[in-house]
């Protein structure tokens, strides 16, 4: 797919992987825009990516419809790729794991995810085509010590890229799950201050050129599911 002219959404798009993919695609000549929580990391992210931008909450179930209508008409009540970025982790020993663990994370990694993509499907449908990148992890393919709930959530999403797959093809939209091990970002970080790069670990970058790469695939195939991982994180 030629990028040049594509309307896009990227959640989670204020810091990180999301920032750094929509700055990508910017430059490829895309109209994109970012969603978050904070209204001043936007401004920044905007500013350094060049894209459009909504706060938009994608754990706030109750407002994801009107949320999402407001990103729709930025791009003129079309879109071609929805980037599933946004997400949330704690990681605790199973005995210390509460039900309120349970539903921080699943509202944005799972609930929110889905439930946002239900708004824009009828769209894809409608054009006979788009492009659905489910940002999930390594810990969508194998559990780990204090992941339980973690790691749940990103099983999850594997799931539900397998069964949108499976549905959306015949309307010729391409559902991939990417997923990423470790990444020097913001997520680990409560204040949400982003940490240097580290030479060998994976960083914003390397993702966001997977994210491009799988996208600007002819249309005719598509990569379901791509892992990616540091060479030698040691």
């Amino acid at each position: 797919m030629n990028l040049s002219g594509k309307k896009i959404i990227v959640t989670g798009g204020s810091l990180g992987i999301g920032k750094q993919t929509a700055k990508e695609l910017v430059l490829r000549g895309a109209e994109v825009v970012i969603t978050g929580r904070s209204e001043e990391r936007l401004r920044i992210a905007a500013d350094y990516c060049k894209a459009k931008w909504v706060v938009f909450d994608i754990a706030d179930l109750e407002h994801i419809p009107s949320n999402s209508k407001k990103c729709l008409e930025l791009l003129g009540g079309q879109v071609d790729v929805v980037i599933n970025n946004a997400g949330v982790g704690a990681f605790k020993p199973i005995e210390d794991v509460s039900l309120s663990d349970f539903q921080t994370q699943f509202n944005t990694n799972v609930f929110g995810l889905a439930l946002f993509t239900k708004e824009i499907v009828p769209i894809m449908k409608a054009q006979n085509k788009g492009n659905i990148v489910n940002i999930g992890s390594t810990a969508s393919l194998k559990g780990f010590k204090n992941g339980s709930v973690y790691a749940a959530s990103k099983f999850a999403v594997r799931a539900l890229s397998q069964c949108w797959q499976a549905e959306l093809r015949p309307y010729n939209i391409r559902v991939y799950q990417l997923n990423p091990s470790e990444v020097t970002t913001a997520f680990y970080n409560t204040n949400s201050i982003e940490p240097k790069e580290v030479d060998n670990k994976l960083s914003s970058h390397e993702i966001a050129h997977s994210i491009v790469s799988i996208l600007e695939m002819n249309d005719k195939g598509f990569v379901n599911e791509l892992s990616v991982w540091a060479t030698n994180p040691f």
